[in-house]
């Protein structure tokens, strides 16, 4: 059988559904599985066993000229000839219906409430149902191994293997990472500003632990953070700025990541590394919580179904608690 999942972006809503490969490749052991994304993100589902082929879209294109909207769609409609028994759309929204409906005979998604954008359901020939307030895991688990008649456990998500996978790292990184002492991952950046925990707390946390502390950051404004971090503590390192596969390889080395709600935070999760996942606006349920992967939330109220950008809750954090748990975890 030979299906293609529809799961275009972001980060951390890929790697969420990366977790269900494992158990459906094990359930079904003739199953050939293509994964369709936004090229930008191609690289965090490269090396893994499970996916045959990974085939790229460029969504932005259809926004910059009609000769590129008519070049993407010739593009999507070429996946078709691939002949997919089933294309299973992961994602929920109008984009990745369409693309879904362009390049499958039979497509499953959401029922339409099960997802914000409830016209994608029209393009659906098997809808699943699953709260749309429900754990962002559970949710995608359910729709890739629902669409396929399986089910996939909480018990066999809290036992998974770790599903990210890279190549060699083009950055030299053995030298940051001491052998004298444990080194911790900040992930200081999000999408939002309203996500992010100040960094004069990430500098606090770094003077309590004193350990080996490597920031990594994207954008320039995460950069400037990484700067200020380690222009004022001997236990920071800013990290030059890594590709997805370097990333990757930095992650699965680090003894601890403490980070903003955000890819690069998720990812430690899914190579089985501790973590600390701060939340403010966005809602805890969209992780696992586990022995070594640990969610601190701020003290307001999240309305999954309609998130407030301006919920700064997430600066009023103490710093002590995540110290405290950082402490436990470095055991």
């Amino acid at each position: 059988m030979k299906i293609a999942i529809v799961k275009l972006s972001s980060l951390g809503d890929i790697i969420h559904a990366m977790v269900a490969l494992q158990f459906i490749k094990a359930g079904l052991k003739d199953l050939r599985i293509d994964w369709i994304v936004e090229q930008g993100f191609s690289e965090i589902l490269k090396h893994n066993p499970d996916i045959d082929h990974i085939r790229c879209v460029d969504i932005r294109s259809l926004k910059k000229s009609i000769s590129g909207l008519f070049s993407e769609i010739g593009k999507i409609r070429k996946y078709a000839s691939f002949d997919y028994d089933l294309v299973i759309d992961a994602q929920g929204l109008i984009k990745s219906a369409v693309i879904s409906y362009l390049i499958g005979r039979k497509k499953t998604g959401f029922d339409r409430n099960s997802i914000r954008e409830k016209p994608a359901s029209w393009f659906y020939d098997q809808k699943i149902h699953y709260p749309y307030d429900a754990n962002s895991i559970d949710r995608n688990a359910a729709v890739i191994a629902g669409a396929l008649g399986m089910k996939i456990t909480a018990e066999q998500i809290h036992d998974k293997k770790p599903f990210l996978f890279f190549d060699r790292p083009d950055h030299g990184i053995d030298d940051f990472f001491p052998r004298d002492q444990k080194t911790i991952v900040f992930v200081v950046g999000s999408t939002w500003e309203s996500r992010n925990y100040p960094k004069e707390k990430f500098h606090a946390i770094a003077q309590a632990l004193r350990q080996n502390c490597l920031v990594i950051w994207n954008s320039e404004a995460e950069r400037d953070k990484a700067r200020w971090l380690a222009g004022r503590s001997s236990y920071i390192t800013m990290l030059p700025k890594l590709d997805l596969n370097s990333l990757k390889a930095v992650i699965a080395r680090a003894d601890l990541l403490i980070g903003n709600d955000t890819g690069p935070t998720h990812m430690a999760w899914a190579l089985n590394r501790p973590s600390i996942t701060l939340f403010g606006p966005t809602p805890v349920s969209r992780v696992y919580q586990t022995a070594i992967n640990k969610a601190v939330k701020s003290s307001s109220t999240v309305n999954p179904f309609k998130l407030n950008r301006n919920d700064f809750s997430i600066r009023d954090i103490d710093a002590n608690l995540i110290i405290e748990k950082a402490i436990e975890l470095l055991k």
